[in-house]
């Protein structure tokens, strides 16, 4: 079982209880999945954008991708409907939670003159989305084989019904929110 599993069943959850006036263990807020985005404008124009990005995506989510494609065609940007404009993966289970520690722990810290993610990228459901503009921040990717820096969108979905709620609950699993005004 995962670190931050047992951190979550251990400490995070009675901490919930305590802090958000839940009765009941089933009530506490908990992660649903983390889904991992890479959008790819350039892949109209260049295909092997899309194999580089997702060998990349790939080493990071350690799981199979997903390619997304155009639901319409849009002649400005010589997009066809079908056309692959991005990949994604979705995380649950042990491979969510390894994830997200190594999100908090290795990858975050890595980021250039780091103060803290935004509190202010919740949906108004709990769910929080985080934008990053290097796959190189992570240690799987390694920095000679890529062909282009790409950013990335991760967005973790939690089962709180309301933003604070979900802030609490990223807290006490270690996200590193930014004191107010400090991003």
């Amino acid at each position: 079982m995962s670190r931050l599993k047992d951190k979550y069943r251990q400490e995070v959850v009675p901490r919930l209880l305590e802090l958000c006036g839940y009765q009941n263990v089933m009530q506490a807020p908990r992660l649903e999945k983390i889904v991992l985005n890479i959008g790819l404008g350039e892949a109209i124009a260049n295909a092997k954008a899309l194999e580089a990005a997702e060998a990349d995506l790939t080493a990071i989510a350690g799981q199979h991708v997903l390619t997304t494609r155009a639901k319409k065609s849009i002649a400005a940007f010589r997009l066809r409907e079908g056309m692959p404009i991005g990949l994604k993966v979705t995380l649950r289970g042990e491979r969510m939670y390894d994830f997200l520690d190594k999100l908090v722990n290795a990858v975050l810290p890595r980021t250039h003159e780091f103060q803290g993610v935004s509190p202010d990228a919740f949906d108004g459901r709990g769910n929080y989305t985080l934008g990053l503009q290097e796959q190189i921040l992570f240690p799987e990717v390694d920095y000679d084989k890529i062909d282009k820096v790409r950013g990335m969108e991760i967005s973790i979905v939690t089962t709180a019904k309301i933003d604070e709620d979900g802030r609490h609950l990223l807290e006490l699993l270690g996200m590193p929110f930014a004191k107010d005004g400090e991003t």
